[in-house]
Order: structure tokens, then sequence, then C-alpha cells
């Protein structure tokens, strides 16, 4: 097993927002889908390591600051990442901090409401 996580489903109100956001601090745009069940919007992915995920509105479902911390991929760029999530809707909860051999990272909250990180090796 190459990988323990797989998929994050990440909850919105706005979906247009929130690929706004995640565009923005991830730095590259964000895949669309829009059928008549439902429209998703994709994480960056594809790299052969099966590990993605996606946003997705839903009734039953909303964006939470509480529980489940999910880490996403900021490496080589957590500065710009940081830097992005103010300007696009986001409050930063834990600036850039170490966290011992494990890198570093940015805790913050998305333009939804949701909790989450942004980590990298390097600083």
């Amino acid at each position: 097993m190459a990988n323990s996580v797989v998929w994050v489903d990440i909850p919105v109100l706005d979906l247009d927002r929130a690929l706004a956001f995640y565009s923005a601090v991830l730095g590259t745009e964000l895949g669309r889908m829009d059928s008549p069940e439902l429209s998703l919007g994709f994480l960056p992915g594809g790299d052969g390591s099966g590990v993605s995920g996606c946003l997705f509105v839903a009734d039953k479902v909303k964006p939470s600051n509480q529980g489940v911390l999910v880490y996403l991929n900021g490496e080589g760029r957590l500065d710009e990442a940081e830097a992005a999530i103010v300007p696009a809707g986001g409050t930063v909860l834990e600036p850039k901090h170490a966290i011992g051999p494990h890198g570093y990272r940015v805790v913050f909250l998305d333009s939804e409401g949701n909790r989450m990180a942004i980590h990298s090796m390097v600083a």
C-alpha cells in the first residue's frame, strides 16, 4: 500500500468561490465537472500516486473548523501559498512553523470555513 490517504472530499458552500480560493492558494487551476446531479471541483492529482480530492456542495454536509485536518501539498512554495490565503478569502490560523522533523505547515480556514493545512518539507 503506497498511500494511506487516497482521496478527500472537502465540503464547500459556494463552489465558484472555493475553486478561486484553492486555485490561488495552490498556484494552479482546478478542474471542474458539472452534471445535472452535482458539481465538483478537483484538486490537482494525476501524478500516479492515486491521491487527490474534490470540492463539493451538499445539503447534509457542511464545512467545519473542527475535526480532521487535511494537509495539502505546498512543497517548495509554502510562502506563496500562505500569502495567497487572506487575499483569496481565507484566514491564517497558524502562520508557517516547523513541525519537527516533518517539515513546515501553515494552518488556515479556507474561504468556506474548513480548517486545512499546507505542508512543505522545505521552509
